[in-house]
Protein backbone atom coordinates (compact mmCIF):
# COMPACT_ATOMS: atom_id res chain seq x y z
CA UNK A 1 0.00 0.00 0.00
CA UNK A 2 1.34 3.40 -0.97
CA UNK A 3 0.46 5.51 2.06
CA UNK A 4 1.89 8.66 0.50
CA UNK A 5 -0.55 8.29 -2.40
CA UNK A 6 -3.42 7.81 0.04
CA UNK A 7 -2.44 10.99 1.91
CA UNK A 8 -2.39 12.85 -1.40
CA UNK A 9 -5.80 11.43 -2.34
CA UNK A 10 -7.14 12.37 1.09
CA UNK A 11 -5.75 15.86 0.55
CA UNK A 12 -7.45 16.21 -2.81
CA UNK A 13 -10.75 15.00 -1.33
CA UNK A 14 -10.49 17.51 1.52
CA UNK A 15 -9.71 20.39 -0.84
CA UNK A 16 -12.71 19.39 -2.94
CA UNK A 17 -14.94 19.19 0.12
CA UNK A 18 -13.73 22.58 1.32
CA UNK A 19 -14.46 24.15 -2.06
CA UNK A 20 -17.87 22.43 -2.20
CA UNK A 21 -18.88 24.40 0.90
CA UNK A 22 -19.30 27.44 -1.34
CA UNK A 23 -22.36 25.71 -2.89
CA UNK A 24 -23.95 24.46 0.33
CA UNK A 25 -25.88 27.65 1.10
CA UNK A 26 -27.69 27.54 -2.23
CA UNK A 27 -28.17 23.77 -2.34
CA UNK A 28 -29.48 23.38 1.20
CA UNK A 29 -31.50 26.62 1.16
CA UNK A 30 -29.72 27.99 4.18
CA UNK A 31 -30.60 31.61 3.39
CA UNK A 32 -34.27 30.89 4.01
CA UNK A 33 -33.46 28.77 7.07
CA UNK A 34 -31.10 31.29 8.65
CA UNK A 35 -33.41 34.26 7.95
CA UNK A 36 -35.38 33.22 11.03
CA UNK A 37 -32.29 33.42 13.25
CA UNK A 38 -31.07 36.48 15.10
CA UNK A 39 -28.45 38.51 13.23
CA UNK A 40 -25.72 37.36 15.62
CA UNK A 41 -26.58 33.65 15.32
CA UNK A 42 -26.89 33.93 11.54
CA UNK A 43 -23.49 35.61 11.27
CA UNK A 44 -21.89 33.01 13.57
CA UNK A 45 -23.37 30.24 11.41
CA UNK A 46 -21.92 31.71 8.20
CA UNK A 47 -18.54 32.55 9.75
CA UNK A 48 -18.22 29.03 11.17
CA UNK A 49 -19.15 27.55 7.80
CA UNK A 50 -16.51 29.68 6.10
CA UNK A 51 -13.80 28.64 8.54
CA UNK A 52 -14.76 24.98 8.29
CA UNK A 53 -14.16 25.29 4.54
CA UNK A 54 -10.82 27.02 5.14
CA UNK A 55 -9.69 24.34 7.61
CA UNK A 56 -10.67 21.57 5.18
CA UNK A 57 -8.70 23.23 2.38
CA UNK A 58 -5.68 23.71 4.66
CA UNK A 59 -5.86 20.07 5.85
CA UNK A 60 -6.06 19.03 2.23
CA UNK A 61 -3.13 21.20 1.19
CA UNK A 62 -1.03 19.85 4.07
CA UNK A 63 -1.82 16.27 3.06
CA UNK A 64 -1.42 16.84 -0.68
CA UNK A 65 1.78 18.86 -0.67
CA UNK A 66 3.53 17.52 2.45
CA UNK A 67 2.58 13.84 2.38
CA UNK A 68 6.23 12.78 2.47
CA UNK A 69 6.91 14.93 5.50
CA UNK A 70 3.82 13.60 7.26
CA UNK A 71 5.20 10.09 6.85
CA UNK A 72 8.53 10.90 8.47
CA UNK A 73 8.75 9.63 12.01
CA UNK A 74 9.04 12.97 13.81
CA UNK A 75 7.18 14.22 16.85
CA UNK A 76 5.45 16.89 14.76
CA UNK A 77 4.35 14.55 11.97
CA UNK A 78 3.08 11.99 14.47
CA UNK A 79 1.20 14.70 16.39
CA UNK A 80 -0.37 16.05 13.19
CA UNK A 81 -1.39 12.64 11.89
CA UNK A 82 -2.66 11.56 15.30
CA UNK A 83 -4.69 14.74 15.63
CA UNK A 84 -6.13 14.38 12.14
CA UNK A 85 -6.94 10.71 12.80
CA UNK A 86 -8.75 11.65 16.03
CA UNK A 87 -10.62 14.44 14.24
CA UNK A 88 -11.90 12.12 11.48
CA UNK A 89 -12.72 9.30 13.89
CA UNK A 90 -14.87 11.75 15.87
CA UNK A 91 -16.46 13.00 12.64
CA UNK A 92 -17.37 9.44 11.67
CA UNK A 93 -18.95 8.88 15.08
CA UNK A 94 -20.96 12.10 14.74
CA UNK A 95 -22.25 10.89 11.36
CA UNK A 96 -23.84 7.87 13.03
CA UNK A 97 -24.59 8.90 16.59
CA UNK A 98 -25.44 12.62 16.51
CA UNK A 99 -27.38 13.20 13.28
CA UNK A 100 -30.93 11.99 13.58
CA UNK A 101 -31.54 9.21 11.02
CA UNK A 102 -34.80 10.89 10.00
CA UNK A 103 -32.64 13.50 8.25
CA UNK A 104 -31.50 11.00 5.65
CA UNK A 105 -33.91 8.07 5.77
CA UNK A 106 -36.64 8.16 3.16
CA UNK A 107 -34.60 10.23 0.73
CA UNK A 108 -32.56 8.25 -1.77
CA UNK A 109 -30.13 11.14 -2.33
CA UNK A 110 -29.59 11.79 1.38
CA UNK A 111 -29.24 8.08 2.16
CA UNK A 112 -26.58 7.72 -0.54
CA UNK A 113 -24.89 10.91 0.66
CA UNK A 114 -24.95 9.62 4.25
CA UNK A 115 -23.29 6.39 3.13
CA UNK A 116 -20.72 8.13 0.95
CA UNK A 117 -19.78 10.61 3.67
CA UNK A 118 -19.56 7.76 6.18
CA UNK A 119 -17.11 6.01 3.86
CA UNK A 120 -15.16 9.25 3.38
CA UNK A 121 -14.82 9.85 7.14
CA UNK A 122 -13.71 6.23 7.65
CA UNK A 123 -11.20 6.50 4.79
CA UNK A 124 -9.75 9.72 6.21
CA UNK A 125 -9.61 8.25 9.73
CA UNK A 126 -7.88 5.11 8.48
CA UNK A 127 -5.42 7.01 6.29
CA UNK A 128 -4.31 9.37 9.05
CA UNK A 129 -4.27 6.53 11.61
CA UNK A 130 -1.93 4.51 9.40
CA UNK A 131 0.24 7.58 8.80
CA UNK A 132 0.35 8.19 12.57
CA UNK A 133 1.67 4.66 13.08
CA UNK A 134 4.62 5.22 10.70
Amino acid sequence: MNLRLHLEIAGALLIGLGLAHSFFNRYFGWSAETARLTLFTRQVFYVHGFFIAVVLILMGALSSFYAGELLQSTKLSRALCGGLAAFWILRALVQWFVYDPSVWRGSRFRTVAHGMFSLLWIYLAATYSLAWRC
